[in-house]
């Protein structure tokens, strides 16, 4: 269980939001509620920067292409890249797993959880092993062994990876995650995001939280300066560097212990509930009041 961190002084205002799609920002049903569109639009107008901060790849993104602002700019694959949503995702950064560690892992969680199967996440697609549950999204993709994936001529064999991710038939999720922490932790960075025994496995180093700090970093933006949302592990560094978080109201024990604050769930348009109030907040401080109507 991650052990609450001691509380500070928020920011008077916050400049840079910060937020998880799946369970978070979007509705079970993957939309994003009129609610919640206005109330990113209203942060945008009072000079509050948005980013999308998710597990996703780039290509998976047109749910909220729509409606990033200003900057066009979202962080996706758990950090491992910066991606341009005005430009249809153009890569703008990549933070990648290098491929002989990717292998490392492999053999490891192979000897520590026997039955693993592996997909391999690249800039230009997804690719997976037989025994790997299929992509439905991405139909062009191939199957093999994880070796000829990360080391023989394959659709995408000089790309960067992403990510990799590996499936357990059987174990707990928090279980399998923490098996595979103590076999190659030192290779690569693990966390998950979903209720199954799926582990997305980073460079490391790489996470939320890292390259966020990287984009804040270059706007001068400070940790207390920005609010995050989470709803699962992959979320918890992030929500543990930012001035205030919130899990949501179904996050998993550890990401609702590491978030300084708590909103209600994602079907309730619990991030924005907050955004609102931060808005009001921005706006106070400006001395100007929200638009009527």
């Amino acid at each position: 269980m991650t052990t609450p961190r001691s509380p500070r002084t928020p920011a008077p205002t916050v400049r840079l939001i910060a937020t998880d799609l799946d369970g978070t920002l979007l509705r079970d049903d993957k939309s994003l509620s009129e609610r919640t569109v206005a109330a990113l639009a209203a942060a945008e107008q009072a000079g509050i920067e948005v980013f999308f901060v998710t597990g996703r790849p780039a290509r998976w993104m047109d749910v909220v292409s729509d409606h990033v602002h200003g900057h066009g700019l979202a962080i996706c694959a758990n950090g491992a890249a910066v991606v341009d949503l005005h430009s249809g995702g153009t890569f703008v950064e990549v933070r990648p797993l290098e491929r002989p560690a990717a292998m490392d892992v492999v053999v490891a969680l192979r000897a520590a959880a026997p039955g693993t199967s592996f997909a391999v996440e690249l800039t230009t697609g997804i690719h997976y092993e037989p025994h790997y549950p299929p992509f439905h999204l991405d139909p062009g993709a191939t199957v093999a062994t994880a070796e000829k994936l990360l080391f023989e001529e394959a659709p995408g064999a000089a790309a960067p990876v992403l990510k990799l991710l590996a499936k357990h038939p059987d174990l707990d999720p928090d279980v399998f995650l923490a098996v595979a922490r103590e076999a190659a932790g030192d290779r690569a960075s693990f966390t998950r995001s979903g209720p199954t025994a799926l582990i997305e496995i980073s460079g490391l180093d790489v996470s939320k939280a890292s390259t966020l700090a990287r984009c804040c970093a270059e706007r001068g933006i400070t940790a207390d300066e920005v609010a995050a949302f989470g709803d699962m592990p992959n979320d918890i560094e992030m929500l543990s560097w930012a001035g205030r978080s919130y899990a949501m109201g179904e996050a998993h024990p550890d990401v609702i212990a590491a978030a300084s604050g708590r909103t209600v769930g994602n079907n309730e348009d619990g991030v924005a509930v907050v955004v609102e109030q931060l808005v009001a907040q921005a706006l106070r401080a400006a001395g100007t009041t929200a638009p009527q109507g």
